[in-house]
């Protein structure tokens, strides 16, 4: 059974596939003894004692794989994915900004959501012209009375201005918060080019790297449709049944762990 949250009163529950057990942490590769590459590659989700997905990142993982790269010079960050649990997000930012070694954050296929937070910790953030960067409002799946829907919006609202913040510190010489803000409002996805005009990220040459095809990425509004495709054949490669679309769109937590609210 895979508990979705809500709040501090209501906690939904459903029959999903067995989950994995929590055993493949967050990729390093080329190691030395000056710098290594992490790479995030997967939805960005709470610590548990499990995944369901092999490939998904939690705090736990990237604070295991800065324990292993403790005291290098240097640190490359490769990132494909398409968001998750704001929380863990910005768990994974505030450890990755704490990190003494410099730091390079390439977003490879997209940086959607959550995801296009975490490559701001770094020193420096690439992006290729045919990867995508997404921005948005937080957003969350809730139960309760009206007391509870009230509380909920205002700690959105509380939520959404730190991620703000983040974005600020980032931004390019003469573009204006609210201009983002505006954005964030409208579900915005920017390739590297338009990413450049808003932030501080260094657009380089077109890479042939698929973009993390997650499910996430049928719950957004706005998504690309060639970043669907992947998706799709993934789905239909599988036999399990439909799932009635009410209860599909609250299975996906998608961004925020209100648990706590």
């Amino acid at each position: 059974m895979r508990r979705i949250k809500t709040n501090n009163k209501h906690a939904i529950y459903m029959s999903l596939n067995k989950p994995k057990s929590n055993t493949q942490l967050m990729t390093i590769k080329n190691l030395t003894d000056k710098s290594a590459d992490l790479y995030i590659y997967g939805e960005i989700v709470d610590n548990t004692d499990w995944k369901w997905d092999e490939a998904d990142v939690m705090p736990d993982d990237v604070l295991n794989a800065l324990n292993q790269v403790e005291g290098l010079e240097s640190i490359n960050l490769y990132i494909n994915s398409p968001g998750g649990s704001v929380f863990a997000g910005l768990a994974i930012y505030n450890m990755l900004k704490r990190n003494k070694a410099h730091k390079k954050a390439y977003i490879d296929g997209i940086g959607a959501s959550m995801a296009s937070i975490i490559p701001f910790a770094a020193d420096e953030v690439y992006i290729p012209s045919n990867a995508f960067l997404m921005i948005h409002k937080p957003w969350v799946f809730s139960m309760g009375n009206s007391n509870d829907l009230r509380k909920t919006a205002d700690d959105l609202d509380s939520i959404e201005s730190g991620l703000v913040k983040i974005y600020e510190d980032h931004l390019k010489d003469g573009v204006k918060i609210e201009t983002i803000e505006k954005m964030m409002a409208e579900e915005t996805w920017l390739n590297g080019e338009e990413a450049a005009k808003y932030f501080n990220v260094n657009v380089i040459e077109a890479k042939n790297i698929a973009a993390c095809s997650s499910e996430i990425l049928e719950r957004y509004e706005k998504t690309p449709h060639k970043l669907l495709a992947p998706v799709k054949n993934k789905q239909d490669s599988t036999n399990e049944p439909p799932i009635n679309e009410s209860i599909d769109k609250i299975k996906f937590q998608n961004e925020l762990d209100l648990l706590e609210l």
